[in-house]
Formats: structure tokens, sequence, C-alpha cells
């Protein structure tokens, strides 16, 4: 079984973000924009030919999946690096909104732990329709985990790639957000969350009544 079709059935996180589809048009999007930059060292080019490659991608996703939303916000934030990166003439900007995106999630997933309202926990009960987690504890503390790894990804992410941005190194930066900010990343997050949510707590046996030992557990007299 894939890890997307059993992320799906047990976890159903990535049902609230859009799926692999959604992680593989980020990705599309910053890889084709640096090898266009690199091979033809213009930016608009690049931003061109990277918005176009996300929408074939996007309306590819609409007509088979009829999921519009993901597929337009998918569209909208590569179109806003692109403008970003056209308008100012620096290759370097199109990355910027990966780095402020990892930045704003690192702090609402941390804020979510802060206020025990784990994201992990909200996008699931969404997709699920089910908020029994918030009142069990153990789950409710898996959830509190699950959440963590999200906001270590993100800090690792923000540490990496924001020093990149500052120096201008637009080749590293595009690797480090493909890489942290991509598939390899979320990949790595969704398979922790898995293990942590799959896992369940030891149930004890059930206590022993005087009933028990009154029907035959204790030894008669000698």
């Amino acid at each position: 079984m894939s890890l997307d079709v059993l992320t799906r059935k047990s976890l159903s996180l990535f049902d609230a973000v859009g799926g692999w589809r959604t992680v593989a048009e980020g990705v599309a999007s910053r890889v084709v924009f640096l090898l266009a930059y690199l091979l033809t060292g213009r930016v608009w080019t690049s931003a061109l030919i990277a918005v176009g490659g996300v929408a074939v991608l996007a309306a590819a996703r609409a007509w088979t999946d009829r999921r519009y939303w993901p597929a337009a916000i998918g569209l909208a934030i590569v179109g806003g690096s692109a403008l970003l990166a056209g308008s100012t003439g620096q290759a370097i900007n199109f990355y910027l909104p990966a780095v402020l995106v990892q930045a704003v999630q690192g702090a609402v997933f941390l804020l979510s732990m802060v206020v025990r309202w784990p994201m992990v926990g909200v996008a699931v009960a969404a997709v699920r329709r089910d908020r029994s987690w918030r009142h069990d504890p153990a789950q409710r503390r898996r959830y509190q985990w699950c959440t963590a790894v999200f906001v270590v990804k993100c800090t690792i992410a923000t540490a990496v790639q924001l020093p990149l941005y500052l120096a201008g190194q637009t080749t590293a930066l595009g690797i480090a957000a493909t890489l942290l900010g991509g598939a390899p990343a979320a990949g790595a997050c969704i398979y922790l969350c898995w293990r942590i949510l799959r896992e369940r707590p030891a149930i004890d046996p059930a206590p022993r009544t005087c009933t028990d030992v009154s029907s035959g557990d204790s030894p008669g007299p000698g």
C-alpha cells in the first residue's frame, strides 16, 4: 500500500491540504523556475515558464478531481511568487514567499500547541468531521506530538532558508526550498505523524474482583 493511500485511510491529513498534488505543484514551480533561470538568466521568462508549468498541473487536477480551490490556491501562490520576482528583477524573490510561509506556519503550529488546539488534530477533525479527540487526553497528546513535528520542520526550514535569502544565494535557496518545503520534508513529516497516530495506549487487564476470587480462583480448604 502506498504512503498516500495509507495516510488517507489512517491519518486523513493530506485531504486537508490537497494531497500529494499540492506538494508536487509547489516542488515543480521551484524546480522549473530554477532550471529556467540557470538556462536563460532572465527572471520574467523563468517566472512565466514556472507559472505555465503549474497552470498545466492545476488544470489537470481540476479536470480529474473536480477540486478547484486547491488548484486555484496553488496557482495563485506561484503566480504571486512569479510577480514578485519579475517586478523586482531579482530571481531570489521567487522564493521569498516560501521562506515567509515556513516562518508563519511554524509560528501558527507552535501557537496551536500552546493553546492546546494542535493544528494536526484540527485538520484531521475537519476531514473526519469528528471532534471526539478533544475529550481524549491520549489522542490529544499524540496530536500535540504530530504538530511538534511540523514545528521542528518549519524551524529548520526557516533557519536554513532565511540566511540564504539574505545572502542572495538563489541556487542554494532554490534547492533548500525544494527539499525543506517540498516533498522530501512533507513526506518525512507525514510518515512520522502516521507512526505517532497509529500507536494505541496499552489497555490494562480488568481488575480482579471478589466474585472472581470466590468463583474458584482461591484454593479450597486443605
